[in-house]
């Protein structure tokens, strides 16, 4: 039986449909990086954990205009499939999903670890919102489903401030906490921690 993980992707929320046009009238998109194929530690995470591990990774609906109850459907659509036993990694505000869903909803598996890769608290600008992303006041249930909890940022994340780390840290005091000086949004093709990190729990 293979050591499952799933990875649950970023995205952006918009609290209206007009926020949402002018978002994508504004955004300057890095054209490059389309005509190379990059690919980030997600989509090597599977090579890097080898054979043993088996990497889910849900492509959420419309992650550009992300709506958390269509998330949770999708999300749900997973469950039957997973082992006894999975670890959990959300990234951006795929860990703010991770963390709500965890409060509002008894995890049917065991959960060997928690994986919080720049998530948003309760972060929101001119460009990005939570909608109905927005996280309970606190986080307890959320702790107690999760055998072990890892907090991964950046102090140079120019998407997710550091502040909404340390947020989750406040809140989440037993996580293991990784704080980074040079990883931006975590948007980079290796980050060896993660996988040292899942190899431990097992």
């Amino acid at each position: 039986m293979k050591k499952q993980v799933i990875v649950i992707h970023g995205g952006d929320s918009f609290n209206t449909y007009e926020q949402y046009l002018k978002f994508l009238r504004d955004w300057k998109i890095n054209f490059e990086s389309y005509c190379l194929g990059k690919k980030d530690w997600k989509a090597t995470l599977g090579e890097r954990l080898g054979p043993d591990f088996e990497v889910i990774q849900p492509n959420m609906p419309n992650k550009q205009n992300a709506k958390y109850l269509e998330w949770k459907i999708w999300f749900e659509k997973f469950i039957p499939f997973l082992e006894p036993e999975v670890t959990l990694i959300g990234h951006s505000l795929g860990g703010l999903f991770l963390a709500k869903y965890l409060f509002e909803n008894k995890f049917p598996r065991k959960i060997k670890g928690v994986f919080l890769v720049a998530a948003v608290y309760d972060y929101e600008d001119e460009h990005s919102y939570l909608a109905d992303f927005t996280l309970p006041k606190e986080l307890s249930l959320f702790e107690k489903q999760a055998n072990k909890i890892f907090l991964y940022h950046s102090k140079d994340d120019n998407v997710v401030p550091f502040a909404d780390f340390e947020k989750y840290q406040n809140e989440l005091k037993g996580a293991v906490v990784r704080a980074f000086q040079d990883r931006g949004h975590f948007n980079q093709e290796e980050l060896p921690e993660i996988v040292k990190d899942i190899k431990s729990l097992y």
